[in-house]
């Protein structure tokens, strides 16, 4: 049994290069660990922003797999790195600015109709979405339906390096998010409410008395909020 003062090393492969490892560690560690000066897909190591989309292969296994590297721990014999940032077609528009999200869909993403059923996009997922359903959706104006499927994309951009339609997927089920949320879903009075106090300086006073704290302070004033 290993003392406690001594770790298991693993040897996983860097773009190439092998390196002994201790085991239990994420990919981004992992590549602290080696000496990497990882400055590029790093956001924040929480699973959220989709800065540290990564392509991995496992011992013995000939696939290709996909898996956000903040969040996924390595293991003996992988291999690994991180992906470039995919640039897409990103047309500008304002919400604010839209009267028919249905049709406008068309206007910024005619080539939402190309889709090809390939499932290409759904495989190459780390977050395991529908986003062929979510798309379909978007198309055929079931924007809820769609902005419930993409909830949880983090806009890593991998659908976008594997579509054979010339689209960007996550683009689309961003603009039915967007949309679905201004015009068709439920409003919350109570929300709009503390936008307008906020928009209104209600709070200015009390955010400019947490600003001066220091870390002791806030730890006694988040204390006393509980």
């Amino acid at each position: 049994m290993l003392a406690e003062t001594e770790q298991k090393l693993i040897t996983v492969e860097i773009m190439g290069k092998k390196y002994q490892v201790p085991d239990g560690m994420t990919v981004i560690g992992t590549m602290w660990y080696t000496g990497h000066n990882v400055t590029r897909g790093v956001g924040c190591l929480g699973g959220v922003c989709g800065a540290c989309a990564t392509v991995y292969r496992t011992k013995d296994d000939f696939a290709l797999k996909v898996g956000l590297g903040c969040q996924m721990g390595v293991e003996d014999g992988m291999s690994f790195f991180l992906t470039p940032f995919y640039p897409a077609a990103k047309p500008n528009y304002k919400i604010e600015e839209i009267e028919h999200p249905k049709e406008e869909l068309f206007k910024y993403f005619p080539e939402a109709l190309n889709c090809r059923n390939c499932n290409a996009c759904n495989k190459v997922c780390p977050q395991d979405i529908d986003i062929k359903g979510a798309v379909k959706d978007a198309v055929k104006g079931d924007f809820e339906a769609a902005a419930d499927k993409a909830l949880s994309c983090v806009m890593c951009g991998l659908c976008v390096s594997r579509c054979i339609a010339e689209m960007a997927p996550n683009m689309i089920a961003l603009y039915a998010r967007r949309t679905w949320s201004v015009f068709y879903a439920t409003k919350h009075e109570r929300l709009d409410r503390q936008i307008e106090d906020i928009k209104n300086g209600r709070w200015n006073d009390e955010w400019g008395k947490i600003a001066a704290l220091d870390e002791a302070g806030l730890k006694e004033y988040c204390k006393a909020r509980r």
